[in-house]
């Protein structure tokens, strides 16, 4: 199958299955998304959305972050991974967002690489989900899936984002980005992978495989 073909049938299957498909991290402006991304390196968005409530009632909003210490902010965040870290990325982001932004979060992916805990993968989350812009953050589950499904040959995540930027429509790049995340989450896991009960075998390079290697092993028993 030609790597065009692969294409139009991906974006043709999820943007029938999954027209809605957004982030399953819980948060209800800029500012509260921007934090959970930083929070989420490394940790479920499940563990974070446990977290969040509670550090977004006591800092709602930028200004009330900045003006605190790294060791305030940690006892909110204690249950996740790497809490000194990310507290003292979070005091950092506040202050560089009150001071610089004007509170307001922005919207390219270079100006919002310039708060500490952003790097580009966060800054395509914040610029694809709040701005709607055609960036692809490729974390973990989209480099497994975009590989495995043959959407890429990519070895690095910058060489993935670019492949996929170059090659989805630009309009459904922002909502690819959670297809493929979500698809990698409950079905295209990184062990074992769900291929008994995913809807897109027919257009997966890694399922061809599988079948092609299993007829060869029929054959040689």
């Amino acid at each position: 199958m030609l790597k065009k073909e692969r294409y139009k049938l991906f974006v043709e299957h999820f943007s029938a299955k999954q027209p809605d498909a957004e982030t399953e991290l819980h948060y209800n402006n800029p500012y509260q998304l921007l934090v959970a991304v930083i929070l989420s390196a490394q940790c479920t968005d499940k563990r974070i959305n446990m977290v969040t409530p509670a550090l977004f009632q006591r800092f709602p909003n930028a200004r009330a972050l900045a003006e605190v210490t790294p060791d305030i902010v940690f006892d909110y965040i204690k249950s996740i991974s790497y809490p000194n870290n990310k507290a003292k990325h979070l005091v950092g982001m506040a202050n560089i967002l009150v001071n610089q932004f004007n509170e307001i979060v922005p919207s390219d992916v270079d100006e919002l690489q310039k708060m500490p805990g952003v790097g580009r993968k966060t800054a395509n989350v914040i610029a694809s989900v709040i701005y709607n812009a055609p960036a692809m953050a490729v974390d973990t589950h989209v480099f497994r899936v975009a590989n495995r499904i043959g959407l890429t040959n990519g070895k690095t995540p910058l060489a993935v984002e670019k492949d996929l930027v170059k090659n989805l429509p630009e309009h459904d790049i922002h909502i690819a980005h959670h297809w493929l995340i979500l698809h990698g989450r409950y079905v295209c896991v990184a062990r074992n992978p769900k291929c008994a009960v995913c809807e897109i075998t027919y257009m997966c390079r890694y399922f061809e495989r599988v079948m092609a290697q299993n007829e060869r092993d029929k054959l040689k028993s």
